[in-house]
């Protein structure tokens, strides 16, 4: 893989300042979000008096854990424009989550907004290796959904090459990768292996495609993904994080010279890590559930949004700014199977390891009597049809995830394309237990 490292002279002053300049601006831009916040939202107002806390009683970042929870019941709870801190005119765009398990979410941005997005994407990009006049191509979905749209305005605030193709259609995914020498691409994780499916049906070998800098957000994966990803491909591929709530992608990036973690540009979004059960603070650098406030959002400031992504919190390296670990689970998203907690993740990197499986599957949850059953449904990779061969992975399957986690589970092994492809964040779980 070439060596994309950016050169420090064109990254952002504050990306390399010191600790005490970062923290300095960090309670700077604290004070006016809260403040923005408590006099223009009604529910933080209410929120902080219920509390008994003001804006003023910020007089250090540590104080921040006086105040209250943003949760995602909140802000369905004030739909569509209650957390809106701004005249709904003053409003330039709108985002929202897909509704699937309710109300959705909706987020506004100002111009200003949207201008500091834009930037923090660009920033984002160039951490992961891409520069000024690359061809990026956009495969996440574009809509109310932040992926598309937010990688777009911060590819172009760099100066690249936009393809916004959006998902889907496959075959049209090779083509214009080659045809139009994408150097970057911007998609899921996920649905990358599914164009890695479509380059070896049409007897390509992804190797020699032009993609240099693969940037994967949207979902968790593991880096036993990025080490398949980068085999496939001979590229780097790096992570991005973001959520809609908090802005979208562009929250924080891995640099492509360490992969080591994502560095947060902690001059927007100022992080904690909290015990989810208690929610109080936890120690330097233990692993608990992410917390963001926004320093700069004037559409819809955030005040200690509880992202549910599990995580910690490490020493910058690349940059100044703090890393978090690689988030490989959600705390909606873990799976307690007979008093054991499992993420999807967890299956994941045990698949990988096995070169008999392609790297796609799911997980199938049904009950049994009063017992709950865990079920992988993992594909054979192809030229790997062999019935014993199969039997055979299957059990090194079980007994991978048997000493990983404790869990006894059942493996199914499908034929190549039986698992169903993701064309935006892949669904790992399908839970057909009773709902009662």
């Amino acid at each position: 893989m070439k060596d994309l490292t950016p050169d420090r002279k064109t990254l952002d002053p504050i990306e390399i300042a010191s600790r005490d300049e970062i923290a300095a601006l960090q309670l700077e831009r604290l004070k006016w979000s809260l403040s923005h916040a408590y006099r223009n939202v009604p529910f933080y107002r209410q929120s902080f008096d219920a509390a008994g806390v003001h804006p003023d009683d910020l007089q250090s970042l540590t104080d921040l854990a006086k105040f209250p929870f943003t949760t995602k019941a909140d802000l369905r709870a004030n739909y569509p424009f209650g957390l809106f801190a701004v005249p709904r005119e003053k409003v330039a765009r709108l985002h929202a989550s897909s509704g699937t398990t309710g109300k959705p979410t909706v987020v506004g941005y100002t111009r200003t907004d949207i201008d500091t997005w834009a930037s923090c994407v660009a920033r984002s990009m160039r951490a992961a290796g891409t520069r000024a006049g690359d061809i990026v191509h956009i495969a996440y979905g574009y809509g109310l959904f932040t992926g598309g749209l937010g990688a777009h305005y911060g590819a172009e605030r760099l100066g690249c090459t936009v393809v916004p193709v959006s998902g889907g259609i496959s075959p049209r995914q090779v083509q214009l990768i080659e045809d139009f020498g994408a150097t970057t691409i911007m998609v899921t994780p996920s649905y990358m292996l599914a164009i890695l499916d479509e380059y070896r049906a049409q007897g390509r070998d992804p190797r020699k495609s032009p993609l240099q800098v693969g940037i994967f957000g949207a979902e968790p994966w593991t880096n036993a993904m990025r080490t398949e990803i980068e085999g496939m491909f001979d590229m780097h591929a790096v992570d991005i994080y973001g959520l809609s709530e908090v802005m979208g992608p562009g929250v924080a990036n891995e640099c492509v010279e360490t992969k080591d973690g994502l560095h947060i540009w902690e001059d927007h979004f100022y992080p904690e890590i909290i015990d989810p059960e208690t929610g109080q603070p936890v120690a330097e650098g233990e692993r608990g559930e992410l917390v963001f406030t926004s320093l700069t959002k004037e559409a819809m400031p955030v005040i200690r949004y509880r992202t549910r992504d599990l995580t910690r919190l490490l020493p910058g390296t690349a940059r100044t700014m703090r890393r978090m670990e690689k988030v490989t689970g959600r705390s909606d998203d873990m799976i307690i199977l007979r008093g054991v907690n499992i993420f999807p993740t967890q299956i994941e990197e045990q698949v990988l390891k096995i070169r008999s499986f392609a790297p796609h599957f799911r997980i199938v949850l049904t009950r049994e009597g009063r017992m709950d059953a865990l079920t992988v449904q993992v594909e054979a990779a192809e030229g790997h049809s062999d019935s014993g061969e199969r039997l055979d992975a299957a059990a090194r399957l079980k007994k991978a995830v048997r000493d990983a986690t404790g869990v006894n589970i059942a493996v199914q092994v499908v034929d190549p394309g039986g698992v169903e492809r993701s064309q935006g964040k892949a669904v790992r779980i399908v839970d057909n237990r009773p709902k009662d």
